[in-house]
């Protein structure tokens, strides 16, 4: 992205950083902005499959964990909270030196933006959707290991976003023709099965006009 700054423009690029919950296998990736502007951009362009994890009431990183198509919140392990909510808390200037704090985390469909929120800033849409995790304190080895496995990307976040709605556009399209050749194919056979019986009843009832001579007589004398 190209930003005029004074008379020469700037190229700005976004950098994410992406880490590894190995806890649980496969393993599951967490990821965050840089800065604020990043964290605008993964406002904006999330996806629905997104859950999004920050410190309750204290500035920190923005920290998303990606679920797999089919999976809810509720399907999250518990040592994946627990790594997404100690890299929040490692990454919060404050937050980072406090004990017994809340992690909120929602889907981000939850998160609302409204134009006098500053960048960066977020609500939500519904407050019951909103959840809770308590961390009691940083947790070293769990940091120390989520570190280890970080590595940085400038990923294009509205390309990703848009290519993953038409795939998803495109799969829809292919479940409605699969439906469609089902309800034509079961129609089909329900008219062979019709035009079978029909045929069925057809030969009978010849059958029925070639032996009967109209003679209710059993005596071929």
């Amino acid at each position: 992205m190209l930003v005029r700054h004074g008379e020469r423009l700037k190229v700005v690029i976004k950098m994410v950083f992406y880490f590894e919950s190995t806890l649980v296998s496969p393993a599951v990736t967490l990821f965050m902005g840089f800065d604020k502007h990043e964290n605008e951009e993964l406002i904006r362009w999330g996806w629905p499959e997104d859950v999004w994890f920050h410190v309750d009431k204290v500035s920190s990183a923005h920290v998303y964990l990606r679920l797999r198509p089919g999976q809810t919140i509720d399907d999250i392990p518990a040592a994946v909270l627990e790594d997404a909510a100690q890299l929040v808390k490692a990454n919060s200037i404050n937050g980072n030196k406090m004990n017994d704090i809340d992690i909120v985390y929602t889907m981000w469909a939850n998160l609302k933006k409204t134009p006098g929120m500053e960048v960066g800033q977020v609500g939500f849409h519904k407050e019951k959707e909103v959840r809770k995790l308590k961390v009691s304190k940083r947790v070293n080895d769990a940091v120390n290991r989520l570190n280890k496995t970080k590595k940085e990307e400038n990923p294009d976040f509205r390309a990703e976003r848009e290519k993953r709605d038409r795939m998803e556009r495109e799969d829809k399209k292919k479940v409605l023709r699969e439906k469609a050749d089902k309800e034509k194919e079961e129609e089909k056979k329900k008219r062979e099965e019709s035009e079978l019986r029909s045929y069925s009843t057809l030969m009978s009832n010849d059958n029925m006009s070639k032996y009967d001579d109209g003679n209710d007589s059993d005596d071929f004398m």
